[in-house]
């Protein structure tokens, strides 16, 4: 059997819509080859989804182009270039250790981009090797799954695969590759590049693909540039809510992080929060606390604002004019937010209808919460199953008071308390990935090569709302220690 009729059967269908976009978005060049690489994971179920040949994936052929040693049919491998606000600061960024293959036209017809994250350096590396560690491709990998397991929009990992080679950061680590499928890598910091440094024509061109591709059935009304703004605001506000109902933090919310597909993107220093506290950070380079737990909806806010300062030469000839349909549409993101935050909330409280009250009992909650320093996952769970004197707030008296006004709220509804209590289990998970269950996942990985703690990690996750026996273990708490939990950016 030849190379390419290998390939051919792995069940590669890709197109290159974006490398028929203005050569000025990209840089069309190929991975760099490593050395021995070795398939480490592969998500078979994501593999069959998209209409790839799990086994073949798993041949020396299949795990050479998920290594980037070699080259699918119908691939043209390009590194694309944006821009972004980091910490507040604009600059010129791009793809500086990715390579998008091309976009998989999956058996439902779906387009999905695949982007190897780790196979080189590219001419937007700046200073980095193009290379990432092992630690950093599977934590990727575990999270994006299990935030897809959660309900959370989100790219996914397709594998993992070491390089035979070794990266530098503070020591020798091993090197790795991730293979990550994402309805595209469309960002706000995409338009925020070709606004700095192309055209109008470029821009509208790059508006127009973004409508294609992700609303190519919908009716954008007159104004396709101001539907394009709106849609995107009301996917941020649906996405960030979901971040905020499972104590999801992503470190380092960018403009360039912001995809305009509505997904979660780059899962660098980000981690959930065990004790409830909405200043809680975990990034290390994070030092003012500005992507914070707690200020996420502001600052996916003030990313939304940056991509509608893109769009003014399209939303209207007239500047004035432009700038105020801009405004009028990003003054809607809080109050979206907040429709799908507060939503959510009732529902992890078995509340199915609306009362003017209702807000009040869930700040009332997460107050106590922040005092007694409350589990926020655990918090919820404990209510889910009626098992109040589980959390950290049974026995004070402000908590009481407050079980006896939920109880009373709950009860005046119409639905049974087995639907309410169904619509708990429904929405609060019995498992979060804990930081402290991901880390030793990743040690045992990194340090001894055992992956069966990562395995049996990932199986628990992928169905968080099982509440499962076997699931009880994964849901306790670390050890108290002296020592802030921090995660790294970059590596």
């Amino acid at each position: 059997m030849t190379k390419e009729k290998a390939i051919i059967e792995t069940g590669w269908n890709l197109d290159n819509s974006y490398a028929r976009l203005p050569k000025s978005f990209f840089t069309r060049l190929n991975p760099t080859p490593v050395r021995s690489p070795e398939l480490i994971i592969l998500n078979y179920p994501l593999a069959a989804s998209l209409g790839l040949n799990g086994q073949a994936l798993q041949s020396k052929d299949g795990v050479a182009v998920l290594a980037g040693n070699q080259i699918p049919e119908g691939a043209l491998p390009l590194a694309q270039a944006y821009a972004g606000h980091q910490f507040g600061h604009f600059t010129m960024l791009g793809d500086g250790r990715a390579h998008l293959l091309g976009e998989q036209i999956t058996p439902l017809g779906e387009r999905v981009d695949i982007q190897l994250k780790g196979s080189g350096k590219t001419p937007y590396s700046r200073q980095g090797d193009g290379r990432a560690s092992l630690g950093p491709m599977l934590r990727e990998y575990i999270i994006s799954e299990a935030m897809h397991a959660l309900g959370i929009a989100t790219t996914r990992s397709l594998a993992v695969v070491t390089t035979g080679e070794s990266v530098i950061r503070e020591t020798h680590l091993p090197g790795a590759i991730l293979t990550r499928v994402a309805a595209s890598h469309l960002r706000v910091g995409t338009f925020q590049y070709v606004s700095k440094w192309g055209t109008v024509e470029d821009l509208q061109t790059l508006a127009d693909y973004t409508l294609q591709r992700h609303f190519p059935d919908i009716n954008t009304g007159e104004n396709p540039y101001l539907f394009l703004l709106q849609e995107v605001i009301k996917r941020q506000a649906v996405l960030i809510s979901k971040w905020q109902l499972v104590g999801f933090i992503h470190g380092v919310m960018n403009t360039d992080n912001m995809a305009l597909r509505g997904e979660t993107i780059d899962y660098g220093p980000c981690a959930f929060m065990d004790t409830y506290d909405p200043a809680t950070v975990f990034s290390s380079i994070d030092i003012h606390g500005r992507y914070a737990y707690g200020n996420q909806p502001d600052i996916a806010g003030w990313d939304l604002a940056r991509f509608a300062e893109t769009l003014l030469p399209l939303l209207h000839d007239n500047e004035a004019q432009a700038v105020k349909l801009a405004q009028d549409a990003i003054s809607e993101f809080a109050e979206l937010y907040h429709c799908n935050w507060l939503a959510g909330m009732r529902a992890k409280l078995g509340i199915f209808n609306e009362e003017l009250q209702d807000e009040s009992l869930i700040e009332d909650l997460l107050s106590m919460m922040q005092k007694y320093r409350a589990d926020y996952t655990n918090t919820f769970l404990a209510l889910t199953f009626d098992k109040p004197e589980d959390t950290a707030l049974f026995g004070t008296t402000a908590f009481a008071q407050w079980y006896k006004l939920w109880q009373a709220r709950v009860e005046r509804q119409q639905e049974p308390k087995d639907s309410w209590h169904q619509l708990m289990r429904n929405s609060n998970p019995a498992l979060i990935p804990r930081n402290h269950r991901v880390e030793a996942a990743l040690e045992a990985a990194v340090k001894q090569g055992d992956y069966s703690v990562m395995e049996r990690l990932l199986d628990v996750l992928s169905n968080p709302y099982g509440h499962s026996p076997q699931q009880a273990d994964y849901s306790t708490l670390p050890e108290l220690s002296t020592r802030p939990y921090r995660t790294f950016c970059g590596t």
